[in-house]
């Protein structure tokens, strides 16, 4: 009988917000698979937990070598749980090569939900969020990141990716360029640790406060593209489309500057204002 994969979010910084099942998963794992084996230990005992099982690192530059070994030990029977340094294992993380070879291979995988950099960060921005795109880490250098950049341009949901401090003055500043100066942001520094902070403002002014440099791990909300306004009278067409397939005018116009996001007056008397003149 197969054991499984266990990925275990860890806290990003407060072990407060360690759950009960990763506590039960530390102390419980056959295999600890850890990015960082010194600072798992050092979380295990924070929060006062013995693991039994046998630590092994798992990061970027082992995460080849040491996947069929654990693949070996899952299709034995044995449980490996797999935590990062930092939240959510295999997101911008090791794991997702061993997540997806396990799958192959029809193993059990599943996942203890915890703290996330990504979800934080979202909440605390004051933007828009109800849709949203995650990027990642922004590119290094600089023309492959305004590359990135202008991929948001007209990018309706707000993007969320993470940032080295020694990079973020830049890269803020080539936002500011190709977004727009005007482009809210909100930059979280530190979340959920004793320096934790978050500064929100326009692209031009982060840009401007992080060349006063930034320390520790930096996570960007930017606002996604603003839909430019639709002017009611280009249309006109498509709410007498929907009328002559059987709409009320009204109930039509409504639909359609619901969709473009325009005033339903407007876009009613736009209609009569066409109508007329077609009479005339």
């Amino acid at each position: 009988m197969s054991g499984s994969l266990v990925l275990a979010a860890t806290p990003m910084g407060d072990v407060g917000d360690a759950s009960q099942r990763l506590r039960t998963a530390l102390a419980e794992a056959d295999i600890l698979a850890a990015e960082d084996t010194r600072r798992t230990r050092a979380l295990a005992k924070a929060l006062g937990v013995e693991i039994r099982g046998r630590v092994v690192s798992f990061y970027d530059h082992v995460e080849a070598a040491r996947i069929p070994g654990l693949l070996e030990e899952i299709e034995a029977g044995r449980t490996v749980v797999l935590v990062t340094d930092a939240g959510m294992p295999s997101v911008s993380d090791p794991g997702y090569r061993l997540v997806a070879a396990c799958v192959e291979r029809g193993l059990p995988v599943t996942c203890l939900p915890g703290p996330s950099a990504v979800t934080t960060a979202l909440a605390l921005s004051a933007l828009p969020v109800d849709r949203f795109c995650f990027d990642g880490f922004a590119p290094r250098k600089a023309g492959p990141r305004r590359e990135w950049l202008h991929t948001l341009v007209g990018e309706p949901r707000a993007c969320v990716f993470f940032e080295a401090p020694h990079r973020l003055a830049e890269c803020l500043a080539d936002a500011a360029e190709v977004l727009g100066p005007e482009r809210r942001a909100a930059v979280c520094r530190e979340l959920t640790k004793t320096y934790e902070e978050v500064v929100r403002g326009t692209l031009a002014e982060l840009a401007e406060w992080a060349v006063g440099g930034a320390r520790g791990e930096i996570t960007v909300v930017v606002e996604g593209a603003r839909r430019a306004a639709a002017d009611p009278a280009d249309l006109v067409a498509q709410v007498e489309e929907r009328a002559a397939a059987g709409l009320r005018l009204k109930d039509a116009s409504a639909e359609i500057a619901e969709i473009a996001g325009v005033s339903r007056r407007e876009l009613y008397d736009a209609v009569l204002a066409a109508r007329r003149a077609a009479a005339d």
